[in-house]
């Protein structure tokens, strides 16, 4: 299966899963109003196997493979979490205000990427749920094939896509993305989101190395 229909099928199973996981589990974690940039994850804390602690993988079947997947790894004083030979979603489940928070802020390093592979890589922000509980997801987008500003609509299952970055370059350095998810939200969805936001997710496509930095919002 291809890449892009690999993340369809993905996209579903994972929005049933989560459907489930909503009924089963309360929210993971909520950050603190107040502050004008808040710190979803900065991946400082890890299980023993060195997956991130609080998030989990797309389905029942699919926990041991992401786990092997998706590494906490440092460098210095910098912790991040490492991606190999993943091609799933993992997610947190954490709450904070997209009004008065609406800006999306991570960081993210490609190491290598088969050639033609799409997409490279995802960041998820889950402003809101729907009827039956699975979370209404915005996908951000490193492309290997589309160009910056590509906005995808999403389907029942399917997150909407908008590409941030193009092209497998730079390799072997931090980049850092800033964009504004609550007005991206309204502009797709047209509706506002959730009085909470869901939560976060990340996905590394079919043979793709990369690394996730710290993710934060902010009220500017």
């Amino acid at each position: 299966m291809g890449g892009g229909g690999c993340v369809r099928l993905c996209s579903w199973a994972f929005g049933i899963g989560v459907a489930i996981s909503c009924l089963l589990w309360p929210s993971d974690a909520a950050v603190q109003a107040g502050a004008s940039a808040l710190v979803l994850e900065d991946f400082r804390s890890k299980d023993p196997d060195g997956f991130p602690t609080g998030w989990k993988g797309e389905g029942a079947r699919s926990q041991e493979a992401a786990r092997r997947a998706y590494k906490i790894q440092t460098e210095g004083e910098q912790a991040f979490l490492s991606a190999r030979q993943a091609d799933q979603r993992v997610h947190k489940k954490i709450a904070w205000d997209p009004r008065t928070h609406p800006y999306l802020t991570w960081k993210w390093r490609l190491k290598a990427a088969p050639a033609g592979v799409e997409p490279i890589a995802a960041v998820f922000a889950s402003l809101d749920t729907d009827l039956m509980v699975i979370p209404v997801s915005d996908k951000y987008v490193w492309s290997s094939t589309k160009a910056k500003g590509t906005v995808t609509e999403g389907g029942l299952f399917s997150a909407s896509e908008i590409v941030v970055r193009f092209g497998a370059q730079p390799t072997g350095e931090w980049v850092e993305e800033r964009v504004n998810a609550y007005e991206d939200f309204k502009n797709i969805h047209k509706h506002e989101p959730g009085v909470q936001a869901w939560g976060i997710s990340v996905f590394a496509g079919p043979g793709v190395e990369i690394d996730f930095g710290s993710v934060s919002v902010s009220a500017d």
